[in-house]
């Protein structure tokens, strides 16, 4: 995948699947950035964004463009959401993850992919929405 796909891809409309399930308002009363930073420190976290990637490619070839390589070994996967920005191409879908993240972004996806990251965010307790624009 090349350098220049990937940046068309990020201005493409995008979904987030995260733990909440829709976009904190910047005036909200709550505390969300000592809630976000409780979350970012439970492995269970990551743990949830490696198995929604885990399980998508069950059902789709994963390219994870960092390495290029079609359908990781799932150690692969596993080490990566860890401890690394990365990227991965589903059809052409681009999911975004970042370890100081509680969420992964997913660009461009059609709406029969949308779906089932939706369905497989929902196993792992998570939600997918979109930001307000």
């Amino acid at each position: 995948m090349s350098t220049e796909r990937i940046e068309e891809l990020l201005e493409k409309p995008y979904w987030i699947i995260d733990i909440l399930p829709e976009q904190v308002p910047a005036d909200s009363a709550g505390q969300y950035f000592a809630v976000e930073e409780y979350f970012r420190r439970q492995p269970e976290t990551k743990q949830k964004k490696i198995n929604v990637i885990l399980k998508l490619n069950c059902y789709e070839d994963v390219f994870l463009c960092e390495d290029e390589v079609m359908n990781p070994e799932p150690d692969r996967i596993d080490e990566i959401i860890r401890n690394d920005y990365c990227n991965f191409l589903v059809r052409d879908t681009l999911i975004t993850s970042d370890p100081e993240d509680t969420y992964m972004t997913v660009f461009d996806p059609d709406e029969e992919l949308l779906y089932l990251i939706r369905e497989i965010a929902v196993s792992e307790g998570l939600y997918v929405w979109q930001p307000e624009e």
